[in-house]
């Protein structure tokens, strides 16, 4: 050992760390997300909602970015559509949460992007195809993975206006006919055990929660009917293939619904089918959104007005008059198609309530209709 004055030069002699200035293109991430095991990643994934990989992949192009996501979800059987067993599996939602988090501030063209990695991540389109063209209801579990995947990651967790863009991006490929059989499908009623209420539907009457979705999701693509190739007309069609699925619906739940997507897309859809001679059908829809107001407790007045919209509609006071007269024999049309039945000694509990309903809307409209007129005379 040396003196204590050796040692202490010794220690003066060390060299010092040299410090240098970074730049951001010298401290390039390394990524390493393919490295870790897929419970590890899943575990990231749900403590920090996408936020670390976002930070750690910042100076990546975005085809990079989506590279590395589909190395690593490919590894997870809870992202991918039928390979998750799990009865309650949270996969599709921690997807949705990662990819909000990831592209959250990304342009439209980088979103494009997104969609066409998600189509081949997942072959979606083709599992689309094959749901919305087979008999509804015989793939009950992909139309059930496929309403979980498109609302979970890409529908939900977003605003409206975003959301719009997805449904949009999810639309568009498709002919009308298979948009309408595609909505039902992504917003479409349940029954208990998780599956398309398909012949529910068609059969019985749904309630305001069971159709509250499908009313909003119209509502979102009627309001925003300035989009290249998405008109009024494109609406008023899928509706029309929409209540028809997989055949002609329960005339409450065609009515139920129209009340809850409101008086514009109510006057809208009654107006266009009037104007094209549909006056039967007009009537005893009405009669049945009167019935559904009285039932739901909504308030008279908004049926009342819209009806008189749609008396307004029409080009003179003679065609007003026939439709008017079209509209109070369809009251005594299904009010005696109520009686009847249950005067034939079908004990049906729920009919006989509608014929007491039916009665009392019937008062109810005709006592705010005649009201309306008086005052304005």
């Amino acid at each position: 050992m040396g003196t204590p004055t050796a040692q202490r030069s010794r220690r003066a002699r060390r060299p010092y760390p040299v410090r240098t200035v970074t730049t951001r293109s010298q401290c390039r991430p390394s990524v390493r997300f393919e490295r870790l095991p897929a419970e590890v990643f899943h575990m990231i994934l749900d403590r920090l909602s996408g936020l670390l990989f976002k930070r750690c992949t910042i100076l990546l192009p975005t085809k990079d970015r989506l590279k590395l996501i589909s190395s690593m979800f490919s590894q997870i059987p809870c992202f991918k559509l039928e390979e998750c067993t799990a009865a309650e599996c949270l996969g599709f939602y921690s997807y949705g949460v990662f990819l909000k988090t990831m592209i959250s501030g990304w342009d439209e063209v980088e979103w494009h992007r997104v969609f066409n990695f998600l189509c081949s991540f997942t072959n979606l389109l083709p599992k689309i195809k094959m749901a919305v063209t087979g008999k509804p209801g015989v793939s009950w579990y992909l139309e059930l993975q496929l309403r979980l995947f498109c609302r979970q990651v890409l529908l939900d967790p977003w605003p409206c206006k975003d959301t719009l863009f997805w449904l949009t991006r999810i639309l568009k490929p498709w002919p009308v006919v298979l948009q309408a059989r595609l909505l039902f499908i992504l917003y479409g009623p349940l029954l208990p055990d998780s599956t398309l209420a398909w012949q529910g539907i068609v059969e019985r009457e749904m309630s305001h929660s069971a159709l509250w979705n499908l009313a909003r999701v119209i509502v979102l693509l009627y309001s925003n009917l300035d989009l290249k190739d998405w008109t009024t007309d494109t609406m008023q069609t899928i509706l029309e293939e929409l209540i028809v699925l997989p055949e002609v619906w329960h005339m409450e739940n065609v009515a139920r619904l129209l009340v809850l997507c409101g008086n514009t897309v109510c006057y809208s859809f009654l107006a266009n089918k009037a104007h094209n001679g549909q006056l039967r059908q007009v009537s005893r829809l009405i009669v049945h959104i009167i019935l559904v107001c009285e039932k739901d407790g909504y308030c008279m007045n908004s049926v009342v007005e819209m009806v008189h919209q749609v008396c307004q509609s029409f080009n003179n006071t003679s065609e007003r008059f026939a439709f008017i007269q079209r509209l109070e024999d369809m009251f005594s049309e299904v009010t005696m198609e109520v009686y009847e039945f249950v005067t034939a000694g079908n004990h049906h509990e729920d009919m006989g309530q509608t014929l007491w309903s039916l009665v009392e809307s019937s008062a109810h409209f005709h006592a705010k209709f005649l009201y309306m007129f008086l005052k304005n005379e």
